[in-house]
C-alpha cells in the first residue's frame, strides 16, 4: 500500500492542511524513501544516517525530520507499525534567521515601480495589497472576490483559519481601480488568469517582482514575497503597533514566531517592546 499518499489524506482530511504544506510533506517523505528505501521498515540508524548526510541547510533537514516525525506518528496511531523510529532522532542546533526587510522608502520605489511594468494596474494592487495587509504570497494570488470587504479583508489562512485584515485608504484605492478594469469574467479570482488554477500562479508574480526590484534600483536578490510579508511586520512594531496585533494579521498561532521582528529594530524601539508587552520579560530575551 503506498502509506505516504494515505498519510498525505489524512492530513488533508482530518487537519486541514493546505495544498503547499502537503506538496512540501510529499516532497520530504519521497525524497527519504528514495534514499532510505521502504520506511515501514527503516531503522532508527537508517533515519539518523539519513539525516546526517543531508548536504541541505540545518533548517532544511530539520522540516524533513519533522515530516518525517509526523509521518511515523501516524503510522503509530494506525497500528501499521509497531515501533516509531524517529523517538530519538538528534538534529542539528539551528539559528533562527533574522527576517529580511526593505525600508519603507524603498517599499515606496517598489510600489512606484509597478507603473513601468505592461500590468502595472494589477501589479501595484498586488504590491498594496501584500505590503498593507501582511499576505502570504499563496493567500495574495488566490484571493477571491469574496475576501474584500471594502476597508478589509477576510482571509482564509493555514489550517483553514480565518482572520479579518484592515486595508489603508491606498490599497484600498488600487484595488478598487484593479477591479474596476479587470473586466467582465466569471472567476471568482480577485486577479485571474488563464493558467490551470485560474490564478495568477505564485512563480509568476515573483517574475514580476523581481522586475519591479530592478527598475526599482533594487537589488533583486533582496526582494521576495516573503520579504515584503517581513517588511510589514517590522514597519508596523517599529511604528508602535501591539505585537498581538501583529501576530493577528500575520496569521501565526504562536506568539513567539511574531516575537522575532524585535530583533530587527533600532535598539530604543526593541527596549520598549521589551518593557511594555507583557510576555517580553519571559520570552523575547530567550529567542
Amino acid at each position: 500500500m503506498k502509506y505516504i499518499e494515505i498519510f498525505l489524506e489524512a492530513l488533508a482530511a482530518e487537519k486541514g492542511r493546505g495544498k503547499n504544506t502537503l506538496a512540501a510533506y510529499a516532497s520530504d517523505l519521497h525524497h527519504a524513501e528514495d534514499s532510505i528505501g521502504d520506511l515501514l521498515n527503516a531503522s532508527a540508524e537508517d533515519i539518523q544516517n539519513y539525516l546526517s548526510h543531508l548536504p541541505d541547510k540545518p533548517s532544511s533537514v530539520a522540516r524533513k525530520a519533522s515530516a518525517l516525525r509526523t509521518f511515523y506518528k501516524f503510522l503509530m496511531l494506525e497500528k501499521i507499525i509497531t515501533k516509531n523510529p524517529t523517538n530519538n532522532l538528534e538534529l542539528p542546533k539551528r539559528g533562527r534567521a533574522l527576517p529580511k526587510y526593505l525600508s519603507p522608502e524603498e517599499i515606496e520605489s517598489l510600489i512606484s515601480s509597478a507603473d513601468d511594468i505592461k500590468t502595472s494596474m494589477r501589479l501595484r494592487c498586488m504590491l498594496e495589497l501584500l505590503y498593507a495587509s501582511g499576505l502570504r504570497v499563496s493567500e495574495l494570488c488566490e484571493l477571491p472576490l469574496s475576501a474584500n470587504l471594502g476597508d478589509k479583508l477576510l482571509i482564509h489562512g493555514k489550517g483553514a483559519k480565518e482572520r479579518l485584515v484592515p486595508m489603508h485608504e491606498a490599497a484600498q484605492d488600487a484595488l478598487h481601480k484593479w477591479l474596476n478594469i479587470r473586466g467582465d469574467t466569471d472567476s471568482k479570482y480577485v486577479f485571474p488568469t488563464n493558467s490551470k488554477s485560474g490564478h495568477i500562479t505564485r512563480d509568476g508574480f515573483f517574475k514580476i517582482l523581481k522586475k519591479c526590484a530592478v527598475l526599482a534600483g533594487i537589488d533583486p536578490h533582496r526582494v521576495s514575497p516573503h520579504v515584503l510579508r517581513h517588511s510589514f511586520a517590522s514597519h508596523l512594531l517599529a511604528g508602535g503597533a501591539n505585537l498581538r496585533v501583529i501576530q493577528t494579521m500575520l496569521g501565526h498561532e504562536d506568539i513567539s514566531t511574531t516575537q522575532i521582528y524585535t530583533h530587527v529594530l533600532p535598539e530604543k524601539l526593541r527596549d520598549t517592546v521589551e518593557s511594555a508587552h507583557p510576555l517580553a520579560h519571559n520570552k523575547i530575551k530567550d529567542i
